[in-house]
């Protein structure tokens, strides 16, 4: 079968997107999504996107990450809407299906935000906490970033038993100010550390207004390695989280052909 797609990228998370809103791509195996996402012997990317159809809203994203699971990928779902712009797909306001349900997104300029769906609230777990933002996320607080290692200390967590079966994106987190942090992310599903994480940036923006006990509406710059990242909330007193929001940059990188 050859393959016709697109690649992009959000703060360094890299996609193949497919345009499938004829179905031609629907009988991909796992086994040709994993060479597609290869990095050397595929096309390379964090996980697969397929941009399907809808019977009532814009359109579906159907997306995979690298080792074939699923799961709700936020940089994913900003880099959906730029792919489903260049589909002839109106995007400045726009309602799309994921895994986790309906998302509502907008397209500003090179700026893309995506709507989260609510958080009930984030649950202590010893010297860290455990959150669910479309994927299930572990965050852990640290003074500086740079004195563990994200992988291992991924591996250590994800790979532990209360973690393993269902596995857990963990993240480690550094408070710059009460606005900005600075985060590193080591995904399930890709098992390596990524250079952004929208899901994972999502659960440490809101862990850190947990700790600084920032209530009402507020925003958060979190600063990954492939860029930055905005993420809005507003906490309520009970600890839940409403009107959640991602926002940057959605980006091309290129297009081609291949045959699996």
């Amino acid at each position: 079968m050859r393959i016709l797609f697109h690649k992009y990228q959000g703060t360094g998370n890299d996609f193949v997107m497919l345009n499938n809103l004829d179905n031609r791509y629907s009988d991909l195996s796992l086994e040709q999504i994993r060479l597609l996402c290869d990095r050397r012997f595929g096309i390379g990317g964090d996980g697969l996107i397929r941009i399907n159809a809808h019977p009532t809203l814009d359109f579906e994203m159907d997306y995979f990450n690298s080792d074939g699971t699923k799961s709700f990928c936020g940089n994913g779902a900003r880099c959906s809407v730029a792919f489903a712009e260049t589909l002839g797909i109106p995007v400045e306001n726009t309602q799309f299906q994921a895994i986790d349900g309906m998302h509502n997104a907008t397209k500003l300029g090179d700026l893309i935000t995506l709507e989260m769906n609510d958080v009930a609230g984030i649950e202590s777990h010893a010297e860290a906490f455990v959150l669910q933002t479309g994927s299930p996320h572990f965050v852990r607080s640290l003074k500086d970033l740079e004195t563990t290692d994200i992988v291992e200390y991924g591996k250590s967590i994800r790979y532990s038993p209360e973690f393993e079966k269902e596995g857990i994106n963990v993240n480690l987190m550094e408070r710059l100010d009460n606005e900005t942090i600075r985060i590193a992310t080591y995904e399930r599903g890709v098992e390596d550390e990524t250079l952004s994480c929208g899901t994972g940036a999502t659960a440490c923006a809101l862990t850190h207004g947990k700790l600084e006990a920032l209530l009402g509406k507020n925003e958060v710059k979190v600063i990954v390695k492939g860029g930055e990242l905005v993420v809005g909330f507003t906490q309520q007193a009970d600890g839940s989280f409403t009107h959640i929001t991602l926002a940057g940059p959605a980006e091309f990188v290129f297009k081609g052909e291949m045959d699996v």
